[in-house]
């Protein structure tokens, strides 16, 4: 039974954050995953908050777009897109713990030599992070508690030259109905329905965020509520 607390995030654990989570089911998810940020356009959030820290940039200069919990790699692939329509020259790279993921997420990415991936323990393995112009967070934070999240950032921004940009979820009553009803007709798996509900209550209060905001260091903090109950937190870093 997934519950939801309008006062406190859910400890509640998703499906796929099992390490042994592969095969079909797996891909059957991701792109269950992938058809619900298409339709509510999720993925736009973050790309407009890359365009946003992007100001300053030479079109001739490396841009490097470091992904934490990237998954199959589906942002990644935008990511790359938006530079090429743009003609900016970013190497993008994703960094995930799930090695079956990875390989999957190397293979989507077959054509896009600008991509590459690394299993990497964000927190166990920090000296492994490389080093990025900006990193971006999507839909990853929920997993954690907020110490871990105040931990993470403090990692990332030392990783980063510019800042961090996060993508996740409004902790919201009227969402998590809604995802429940509509999930059932929309969605294939019995993994991303209940994985969407974790997710959900899993998520974030704006007054959250700001907390955890004051805790980190060296960087000046925007929080917006975007459309479909989503927040986009960045992050630029103080220079």
């Amino acid at each position: 039974m997934i519950t939801f607390n309008n006062k406190q995030r859910s400890h509640q654990i998703e499906i796929m954050d099992d390490l042994d989570f592969q095969g079909e089911e797996m891909k059957n998810v991701l792109n269950d995953l992938k058809n619900v940020n298409r339709w509510l356009g999720g993925n736009n959030i973050t790309i407009d908050g890359i365009e946003k820290l992007l100001n300053g940039y030479s079109k001739n200069s490396l841009i490097t777009i470091l992904d934490l919990g990237c998954g199959d790699g589906e942002l990644l692939r935008k990511c790359a897109d938006y530079g090429k329509n743009n003609n900016y020259n970013f190497e993008c790279i994703g960094i995930d713990f799930n090695e079956n993921i990875l390989e999957f997420a190397k293979k989507k990415s077959f054509n896009y030599p600008n991509i590459k991936f690394k299993k990497i323990d964000v927190f166990l393995e920090e000296e492994l992070l490389p080093n990025c112009d900006i990193a971006i967070c999507t839909l990853f934070l929920h997993h954690f508690s907020s110490e871990k999240i105040e931990t993470l950032l403090k990692i990332i921004l030392e990783k980063s030259k510019k800042g961090l940009i996060i993508n996740d979820l409004q902790r919201s009553l009227t969402a998590f109905k809604l995802f429940k009803f509509v999930s059932q007709m929309f969605l294939k798996t019995k993994t991303a329905q209940h994985d969407g509900l974790v997710s959900i209550a899993r998520g974030f209060k704006k007054d959250e965020l700001e907390n955890i905001s004051k805790k980190i260091p060296n960087q000046k903090s925007k929080i917006q509520w975007r459309w479909a109950f989503r927040y986009q937190w960045i992050l630029k870093k103080n220079i």
